[in-house]
């Protein structure tokens, strides 16, 4: 306290200049307070909305500064210059999209009260690093407002980090790079996405609606908060860290639930290039325009620690920047980019008081990415598809690069909201996604897929997808506890599909050594009811069976541009490759842990070690077991758990992040909630891991959403600084 009081006297001091910030800052720290919950969940209140976002990032910022550093360093392009050459590359996918001068003329630009809110955000920021002389910023060592345009939709990186890293860079070298496992489809990564379900007041026993909230992302991925000031704001739930909204949540009247999509709104328009006069051109109809072109430089930080740079010549059609070459073409790539529309409609719609005001709010169409699950107060239910949809002719294939060339290829404007696959209040009762298709979205009442451009949807189903209707179809009643349980149902949708092949397989082999040292695992497998728990010896088998099953046939499916899990279950995998992928899972188990009938909460594990972005993991040292599973299989509640290169165990670090379920009564929601881990990210703080359990066994805790509700859970209060 004493060292933070003496900076903070310096920086007043020496700085004439600084009067004007620090006149704000002053006014900012009389005008909020922090009120610490017995979770360490921040009650942020302020007299204006600019106050309260200047209380909610200084409370982000005591929580976990690294990570909202981190958060908009990447957003601007600038990771190389603290972790060195090999982020080069990413730093220069962000640059083609991310200009600081046209951020700046575009916050220049933006409406007052938008300005009012980017430069409380900046003063906290800079308010905290002044008043915490120890936290040393890995690059920004002063926050300005127009720097919070740079990230504004929600996810970190948004349609920008859909853009392959090899590619780009073996365009600019002219050298090929290896592509990852990943890439080659022969390793699965944890879906990034998440899932909303909302119920309308007739599938619930309260009769009020019900929304669940469950995000997965990588883990303590996001900040949790309670954000009032004296304007109306009244929000809680999780922001990305360094985002000055609440991104995914409810207020006293409506709850907002974002899903990663499979809207098809990124093309990529394969461009015919010639040199002419010097300059490259490319054809569009039947003339030549000039490509724009514009140097990059990318700082890095070099082995020795010396700040070097690396320049690159990037060019742009009016499609979009150029991001690869493929058969003799340029590739430019077309998707949304609006950092004010987008950061007045994520701010906004925390505002919003039922469905009506909420659809204002999303006409500014800077929804690219995400479906929203809605509920209200007012018993409202809806599924809402992004609001970012290009208008284009739907002959052509949009999941493949188009003919740029072809005028017929341009974009002709956007959908209205009215033309979306959306749905409102339907009959049924309750509206849904998991990163699924839309046209399951309300059970009966949902969209017609043949009503719509194919374009509106290019994801299909998953294993999720038919689960989660299953829970929802019928009249079933829900509570908040029922809505829990629903949100965490085991059944494992991709192995119900893909075991009974192999059990055939094994049934139709004849007598020998291969079938009798299958016998018991086969029969383990058979009995199974292909739902996931600590204890479940199947689930193991199945998990480490369908890793080995990827590594074989990822690479073929994503040839065939086939869903990895339909493709498994399909005739088109030979029968000995299934026996043999069993083989070699019970070798693994074996090899790893003694045996191939090994509980999957013994293997499948959490585990928090360190403050870093990076975790690292050890089998020797505490651990807290997880019975639910990747949701690559079907699971609801998402675990994406691996193997490390120093671990014979699973540690998970994607999925379910920070979880709620609400109620919007009368009196005010209610809701329950969890967060992986805890909301610290020091781990000498009590809330670095005080979740974990509860994380474990789905025992949410009860949310404060009201000074009543928070009364007698007080850690502490205190005004930013003290």
């Amino acid at each position: 306290m004493i060292a933070r009081s003496l900076a903070l006297a310096l920086l007043l001091a020496t700085s004439a200049l600084a009067s004007p910030e620090t006149d704000r800052w002053d006014k900012h720290k009389a005008a909020v307070s922090i009120t610490r919950d017995d979770f360490g969940i921040p009650h942020i209140k302020g007299k204006t909305d600019a106050d309260a976002v200047f209380g909610m990032i200084y409370a982000q910022a005591e929580d976990d500064f690294n990570r909202v550093e981190t958060n908009f360093i990447n957003a601007q392009g600038r990771l190389a210059e603290t972790e060195g050459e090999s982020a080069i590359w990413r730093d220069l996918r962000m640059k083609l999209f991310i200009d600081p001068a046209e951020l700046k003329a575009q916050y220049a630009a933006s409406p007052a009260w938008l300005k009012s809110l980017s430069t409380a955000w900046a003063d906290a920021l800079n308010y905290y690093l002044a008043t915490h002389p120890a936290v040393k910023p890995r690059v920004i060592t002063r926050f300005e407002p127009w720097m919070a345009l740079s990230f504004s939709e929600g996810s970190i990186g948004g349609d920008i980090e859909s853009i392959n890293l090899g590619r780009l860079e073996s365009f600019h070298t002219g050298q090929s790079v290896k592509l990852s496992a990943v890439e080659l489809g022969s390793e699965l990564l944890e879906p990034a996405g998440s899932n909303g379900m909302a119920l309308a007041p007739s599938r619930s026993t309260s009769g009020d609606a019900l929304l669940l909230i469950n995000p997965h992302t990588s883990f303590y991925f996001r900040s949790e908060a309670k954000v009032e000031s004296g304007q109306g704001l009244d929000a809680y739930g999780a922001s990305t860290w360094g985002q000055f909204f609440v991104y995914q949540g409810f207020n006293r009247n409506t709850g907002w639930m974002h899903t990663s999509s499979g809207v098809d709104n990124i093309d990529e328009f394969a461009l015919t290039v010639e040199k002419k006069g010097g300059k490259y051109h490319y054809l569009h109809g039947t003339n030549w325009r000039p490509l724009a072109e514009k140097s990059i430089t990318v700082p890095y930080r070099a082995a020795d620690g010396s700040m070097k740079s690396r320049s690159f010549t990037t060019w742009r059609s009016h499609h979009g920047p150029v991001i690869r070459a493929e058969n003799g073409k340029w590739i430019a790539v077309a998707l949304m980019h609006r950092p004010v529309a987008a950061l007045e409609q994520s701010f906004l719609r925390t505002k919003t008081t039922d469905l009506a005001s909420y659809l204002k709010v999303a006409t500014r169409r800077a929804n690219s990415s995400n479906a929203t699950l809605f509920a209200s107060s007012k018993g409202e239910i809806a599924y809402l598809h992004p609001q970012f949809v290009p208008i284009r002719d739907p002959k052509f294939d949009w999941r493949k690069p188009v003919d740029g060339s072809d005028p017929a290829t341009d974009w002709q404007g956007e959908h209205s909201l009215d033309q979306l696959p959306s749905v409102m209040n339907p009959s049924s009762g309750f509206a849904f996604n998991v990163n699924n298709w839309p046209w399951t979205a309300a059970g009966p009442d949902s969209p017609k897929q043949a009503a719509f451009a194919k374009y509106m949807d290019s994801a299909g189903e998953n294993p999720r997808g038919p689960n989660a209707l299953r829970l929802l179809s019928g009249d079933r009643k829900f509570d908040l506890s029922g809505l829990l349980t629903t949100a965490y149902d085991p059944f494992l949708q991709g192995f119900a599909d893909t075991i009974p092949p192999l059990v055939k397989a094994w049934e139709a082999l004849a007598d020998g050594p291969q079938k009798a040292r299958l016998a018991a695992p086969i029969a383990a497998l058979k009995a199974w009811d292909y739902r996931a728990s600590e204890t479940s010896i199947p689930t193991s088998l199945a998990m480490f069976w369908g890793d080995d099953m990827v590594k074989r046939f990822g690479p073929v499916a994503k040839l065939d541009e086939e869903a990895i899990v339909p493709y498994l279950a399909s005739a088109k995998v030979p029968d000995a490759d299934r026996l043999a992928a069993l083989d070699a899972a019970v070798g693994k188990l074996a090899g790893d842990f003694g045996g191939w009938d090994v509980p999957w909460g013994h293997i499948n594990r959490f585990q928090r070690l360190t403050a870093n972005i990076a975790q690292s993991y050890d089998d020797k040292l505490p651990s807290t077991p997880i019975g639910f599973a990747s949701g690559n299989w079907g699971s609801l509640a998402s675990f994406g758990a691996r193997q490390r290169d120093v671990t014979k165990r699973w540690y998970g670090d994607y999925g379910n992040s920070f979880v709620a379920v609400v109620r919007f009564g009368k009196d005010g929601p209610e809701a329950r909630a969890v967060h992986a881990g805890g909301l610290s990210s020091n781990p000498a703080s009590p809330h670095f891991r005080d979740q974990a359990e509860r994380y474990r066994t789905h025992d949410f805790r009860s949310v404060y959403f009201t000074d009543a509700q928070l009364q007698g859970h007080v850690e502490k209060t205190y005004r930013p600084g003290e």
